[in-house]
This record gives structure tokens, sequence and C-alpha cells, in this order.
């Protein structure tokens, strides 16, 4: 026994969350059930409502159609008789009795002659009754105005039967009225088929519809069901799931954008991961040559060049950390919407040189062409001057980290209508067509093989941005990169014509450089 309940547990499918999560979506009430409990049942008790309306409807007709046959009928004989009446009584008697026993319709229906007293004396079949029989309708046709009684039931042998009494007008005869019978055993059995065939296609349609309905419902619940695996998976931290799409509907959109959305994600967790390994690799560098260089001074006696050398390493190591640690922090401030802006009246051609004039010793240095030709003119805005320097300086940091040894960056600028245009191009990698629209993307770095962040173009956009400026990115692969900086100026008197228009250059190059 122990070993049966062994193998019956060793049978049963092991427990997932998977499998955990199905049983659970089995066990809710789920929208296939509301459907069937809300839809079916409705359509029921339409189809039933509309039988019961169909068979009175259907039963009505057949016994209006029975009675008014049998009162055409009635109304023929009574003309005859009426053609009659001036005859003698013997000689209305006799064709009575001939009309009676030729009725040519006893086939259809049985034709009775009643007497005054309330006995059949004369009837189509031409049996004579044995028994005074029950006649409501004879009874109703005497007291009535019109002299016609109708009555729908059954008769004394147990058949359904409609019965028509018309009275005779001939008051001298001895005949009181005529009854005119039919059986309506046919007309229930034809209202019990449509009845039947009516219940059979209620079931037929309820089936089609049911199994159509079931089919169109699973249609939609399976996949929903599928997105909803894949939601919680994705809540997990599984981003690798993805949904087969099945159609080209609305659920299919769906499943495409919940597809496009986790591919975003992962792409951003893709990012966020390199950011995170870039950022400690930018800040593990810096530390390293810091903390070699605090011992080696504290370990070798005092030289006056080595503590020197030393010293200017840990402060420029150190300010290159202090940037890191300020670019993270204003970007921290952009993305939780604390980033302002100290406004003043400034003059950007300024600022822009001091920017360049920085990065000119880095680039003999590193042998590379760096080409700035100042502007005559004043550039006036009112805007925040180290945000906007932060700006010049990160983008020339990037034309000179992206270039190789021999290329050649070049800065341009100038006064266009009301925007200050700066141009900072280079020779260098540049920027394949696939990753060029998202390098102002927050973490995105499109050559991880060069240092930096990847937040320094983002932090440079949202400031021209804060501006009102804008900023354009071209590149091509192996050939340059070209960064357009537009500002718009303060409204001040300017001159009609203003001198040193930026000229359009395309990766870094003009005349003197070519």
């Amino acid at each position: 026994m122990a070993g049966l309940k062994q193998k019956r547990k060793d049978a049963q499918p092991p427990v997932t969350p998977e499998n955990r999560e199905n049983q659970k979506w089995m066990r809710r009430e789920s929208i296939t059930r509301r459907w069937i409990l809300n839809t079916l049942c409705v359509e029921a008790a339409a189809l039933l409502i509309a039988g019961v309306v169909f068979a009175m409807l259907f039963n009505n007709f057949y016994y209006n159609s029975a009675q008014q046959a049998v009162m055409s009928r009635a109304n023929t004989i009574s003309s005859l008789l009426l053609r009659n009446s001036e005859d003698s009584i013997s000689n209305f008697n006799r064709e009575f009795r001939s009309l009676i026993e030729d009725f040519s319709d006893k086939h259809m229906m049985a034709v009775y002659v009643i007497s005054h007293d309330g006995r059949i004396v004369l009837s189509s079949t031409g049996f004579e009754a044995e028994h005074r029989e029950k006649m409501p309708d004879f009874e109703e046709a005497v007291v009535s105005s019109d002299g016609i009684g109708r009555y729908i039931g059954y008769s004394d042998q147990g058949e359904k039967i409609l019965a028509i009494s018309v009275l005779v007008q001939n008051l001298n005869s001895e005949y009181c009225a005529i009854r005119y019978v039919v059986s309506l055993e046919k007309v229930d059995s034809t209202n019990l088929m449509f009845i039947a065939f009516y219940i059979c296609a209620a079931l037929g349609v309820m089936l089609l519809v049911t199994v159509s309905g079931l089919y169109f419902v699973r249609s939609i619940v399976m996949p929903v069901h599928e997105v909803g695996m894949a939601a919680r998976k994705y809540a997990a931290g599984d981003l690798s799931t993805r949904i087969l799409k099945k159609s080209d509907d609305e659920l299919g959109e769906l499943c495409d954008l919940i597809n496009d959305m986790a591919d975003e994600l992962e792409a951003a967790e893709k990012m966020k991961n390199e950011f995170i390994s870039s950022v400690s690799h930018e800040l593990r560098t810096p530390l390293t040559a810091i903390r070699g260089w605090a011992e080696t001074l504290n370990d070798l006696p005092y030289d006056r060049g080595t503590m020197q050398k030393g010293m200017h390493v840990i402060m420029v190591e150190t300010d290159r950390l202090s940037g890191m640690v300020e670019e993270l922090l204003d970007f921290s401030r952009i993305q939780s919407g604390r980033f302002t802006l100290v406004q003043e009246k400034l003059d950007l051609v300024a600022e822009l040189s001091d920017a360049v004039l920085i990065f000119t010793e880095r680039a003999k240095q590193e042998n590379k062409q760096l080409i700035y030709e100042e502007p005559l003119e004043v550039a006036v805005i009112t805007g925040d001057r180290n945000r906007l320097r932060q700006v010049f300086i990160n983008v020339i940091d990037n034309a000179l980290k992206y270039s190789d040894e021999g290329d050649t960056v070049t800065v341009n600028a100038g006064l266009e209508d009301d925007l200050f245009i700066i141009q900072i191009g280079d020779t260098g990698c540049g920027i394949s067509k696939q990753d060029l629209p998202r390098v102002k993307e927050k973490f995105f770095k499109a050559n991880n093989t060069r240092r930096g962040s990847g937040i320094g173009l983002a932090v440079a956009n949202e400031i021209v941005a804060m501006h009102g400026g804008y900023m354009d990115i071209e590149s091509e692969l192996d050939v340059g990169t070209n960064v357009i900086i537009r500002i718009p100026l303060d409204k001040v008197d300017l001159p009609e014509e203003v001198a040193g228009n930026v000229s359009e250059f395309k990766y870094g190059f003009d005349e003197k450089t070519r």
C-alpha cells in the first residue's frame, strides 16, 4: 500500500510556479465561465420565450384557420338552405336531408342536424347518435344574438374537436340548428411537430453559438492569460520571455506592444548594467591612481620633483572624480525635477572660448588638432553660466575622447537670425546609423571601448533645452561627428547685418583643414 501511494505521488506533475499560477487561474472565476453564465443563460431564456410565443401564435393561426374554414362552409350551406326556405315544409326537409347526407366534405368534417329539443336527428356520417351528447356550442347558439355558437374542447369520446353550431332560419322546420365538427388532432400534431422542430433548431443554434463562442472566448482568454504570465515573469525580473503572436487583430497588436516593451526593458536593463560597470570602471581608474601615488609618496623619502608630480596626478584625478560625481548628481536632479538654473546676463562667446581653452593643452598632449576661431560679435543671453560652460566642456571632451591621434576637432560659432549656433565637429570614430538616434538617451554609449558614463550628452541636451535651444547630432561611422547647438539670444538691439555667420561644414572639416 505504501508503495502504491508513493507511485501515485511520483506520477503527479512537479509543482512549479507556472503550474501553480495555471491552477490558480483555472480555479478563479474566468471570463469563459462568466460568458457561459451570462450569454448562454440569456440566450436560452430568449429562445424559450420566443418558442412559447411562436407556439402560441402557430397554434392560434391553425385554430383560426380551421374555424374560418368551418364558418365558410357553414355560410355556404346556410345560403343553400335560405334559397329553399320558401318551399313547402316537406320539400324543405327533403332538401335539407339530401344536403346533409350528400355532404361533399364529410372526410374533413362531420355535419349534424339538431332538433329543437337538442337531439341529433341527422348526420353526414349516416349514423344517428345513440345518446344525447354534450354540445356547449349549441347551447351558446340558442342564446346568442347572431345564432352562432363555438366550442373548442374534447368530445364525449375524448377527441379534441372544434364545433360550431348555426341556427336554422326557417322556424317552421323541425330542424333547429346545424352543427359542424372538425377534429383538431392533426392540428395539434402539426403544432407539436413545429414545437419539436423549433426545439431541435434552438438546441442546434445554442450548440453552434456555444462552440463558436467558446472558441472565440478562448482565442481571447488564452492570449490574455499568456500576457498575464509574461507580465508576472517581467515583474520577477525575467525579461527574456516573449509572447507568441497568433493573430493580426488587437490582441496581436497587444502582443507586439508587450514584446516591444520587453525589448525596451531588456535594453534599458542592459544599458543600466553597462552604465554601472562603466561608472565603476571610471571611478576605479582615478581612485587607483590616487591610491597608488598616495602610497608612493608615503613610502618614498621626500623628493620635491616626485612630490610635485604625484600631487599633480592626485589633483587631476580628484577633479576628474569630482566631475563624474557632479555629472551623476546633475542627472539625478534632472530625473527628480530638482534641476534649476541660476539666471544671469552672459556672453556665450566668452564661455565657449573658456571651454576651448581648457582643452587646448590636452589636445596637444594627445597629438590632436583643436581648431577654434573666436567670433568677433557678442552673443548675449540670460542663462546659467556654469551650466552652459558644462555643455561646451562636455561636447568638446566627447569630441576629443572619440578621436584618435592625428584627428582634428573643429569648433565654429556665429550668429544667425536670433540664434547663436555652435558647431563642434571631429574626424573621429563616428556613430553608426543604428546608434545615432539613441546617443542622447540616458545610459546609452555607442562605443563601449571609450571611457565615459553615457549620461553626459543626456545632461547637456537637457541643459540646452532648459535654455530654449536644441542640440542636433550628425555622424557617420569611421568619418566623424558633428554636434550643432542652437541657443536663442535675448531680444537686444543688434546691427542689421551681423558678420561672422557660421558657414556649414561637415564632420569637423573646413577649407583650412582640408
